[in-house]
C-alpha cells in the first residue's frame, strides 16, 4: 500500500470484486452508508471524506473505499478503467462487507457510479446523495479538464487547489504539499494518467448515465452542488433534480467543489436528516 501502517488514509483490507480494495468502515449501529470519493489527483477515501465521516459514524455505519486504481486499492494489470468496472467494484465491496442495501452518497466522479449503481441495482440502495455530480453529459469544463489532464509539480497542484476550493483560506502551503505527495506515491500517477486521457470530453460521456434510466429512479435522492463550482457545472445538479421525481437540490452559495470541505458542519447535517427520514419511515430511532 506504500504508506505507513498508522496513517489515517489505511483503513482496513478487503478482496472486493476480485481485487484488493482498502476500506474505511466506522460506526456500529444504524443503516450503513457507503460514501464514493471523487477522481482529484492523490485521492483518497480518507481525503476526501474525513470532516464528515465523524459527524455521520455517530448514527450508522459508514463505509468509504478507495475505488479501483485511486488511493490505497489494487490497480489492475490492465490500466482499463471505465463506468462499468468502477460500478461492479462497488458492488463487490457491497457483497464483501455483506451489505444488501446502503445509502449511497457519491461526490463527483463518485456521483456518476453512485447514480449508475441505483439504475443497475436499485434494490441495493434505500436513498442516494450526490454532490456536484458527474452523471449527466454535459461540455467539459476547464476545470475538469485540468483536474483530470495533472501532471505532478507542487505548482500544479496549488493551481488545482484554486480550482477545487471559493474559500482561498483553506488553501495552504501544507495542504499543496499533502496532495502533491500523495499524488506522486508509487503507481498513483499511472494509474490516475490512464484513466482520463486526452480528449476528455468522452469520459464525461462515459460516466454519464442515459437520460431515461435517470428518470425511472424511484429513490428519493439528496442533490448538493456549490453555486461557485469550476469543476462539474452547477448546471449538471439542475438536470438531475429535473430529471429524478424524488429529488431536492440544494445549492451553497460561496462554495467551490469541495462542499463537504468548505461547509462539512452543513453538508453532515443535511445527509443526517435526509437519511434520518427513511430510518424513522422504517421504524428506527
Amino acid at each position: 500500500m506504500n504508506a505507513s501502517v498508522d496513517s489515517p488514509e489505511i483503513g482496513r483490507e478487503i478482496i472486493a470484486a476480485g481485487y484488493r480494495t482498502n476500506v474505511h468502515d466506522h460506526g456500529e449501529g444504524g443503516f450503513p452508508v457507503m460514501m464514493i470519493h471523487g477522481s482529484g489527483p492523490g485521492v483518497t477515501a480518507w481525503a476526501n471524506w474525513r470532516l464528515v465521516i465523524p459527524e455521520l459514524a455517530k448514527h450508522r455505519r459508514v463505509v468509504a473505499p478507495d475505488m479501483l486504481g485511486f488511493g490505497y486499492s489494487e490497480r489492475p494489470e490492465d490500466q482499463i478503467y471505465d463506468r462499468e468496472r468502477w460500478v461492479k467494484h462497488a458492488v463487490g465491496v457491497m457483497d464483501e462487507l455483506g451489505l444488501e442495501q446502503v445509502d449511497l452518497v457519491g461526490n463527483s466522479f463518485g456521483g456518476a457510479l453512485a447514480l449508475a449503481l441505483a439504475i443497475e441495482h436499485p434494490q441495493r440502495v434505500r436513498r442516494l446523495v450526490l454532490m456536484g455530480s458527474v452523471g449527466v453529459s454535459f461540455p467539459i469544463t476547464k476545470g475538469l479538464d485540468e483536474v483530470w489532464g495533472y501532471e505532478p509539480s507542487i505548482e500544479n497542484m496549488r493551481r488545482l487547489m484554486d480550482v477545487f476550493a471559493y474559500n482561498k483560506n483553506l488553501l495552504t502551503d501544507e495542504l499543496a504539499e499533502m496532495r502533491y505527495q500523495a499524488s506522486v506515491r508509487p503507481g498513483f500517477q499511472e494509474s490516475f494518467a490512464a484513466m482520463f486521457p486526452a480528449p476528455r470530453q468522452r469520459w464525461v460521456d462515459n460516466l454519464a448515465s442515459p437520460e431515461e434510466d435517470i428518470r425511472k429512479l424511484p429513490h428519493e435522492t439528496l442533490i448538493l452542488h456549490g453555486r461557485e463550482d469550476e469543476v462539474i457545472p452547477l448546471e449538471a445538479s439542475y438536470k438531475l433534480a429535473e430529471l429524478i421525481d424524488r429529488a431536492q437540490l440544494h445549492v451553497f452559495g460561496r462554495c467551490g467543489h469541495w462542499t463537504q470541505i468548505e461547509h462539512a458542519g452543513r453538508f453532515a447535517r443535511l445527509v443526517n436528516d435526509f437519511l434520518h427520514e427513511a430510518d424513522q419511515a422504517a421504524g428506527g430511532k
